[in-house]
């Protein structure tokens, strides 16, 4: 799939610039701690629109400030 690119989370970058903890954001997101890892990580395969709304709602971002399209790379012919 890495031929049409990719999706780049920047939540912890977030998380940090916002100086809250894993833990609240948890909470206030109602979402488990191991899914915000996940997250954190780029280890999610499907995103999901209602915990990307949540995230942004706590944190006070926009949707860009937290997903990145990175686009692949050209490969030589």
């Amino acid at each position: 799939m890495e031929e049409y690119g990719t999706i780049k989370i920047h939540l912890a970058e977030l998380i940090e610039q916002a100086g809250i903890s894993k833990n609240k954001l948890s909470h206030r997101a109602e979402m488990q701690r191991s899914q915000i890892n996940n997250y954190c990580n780029n280890k999610i395969s499907r995103l999901d629109i209602d915990v990307l709304s949540r995230l942004c709602t706590v944190l006070g971002c926009e949707i860009g400030d937290l997903l990145e399209f990175v686009p692949a790379e050209e490969k030589p012919e």
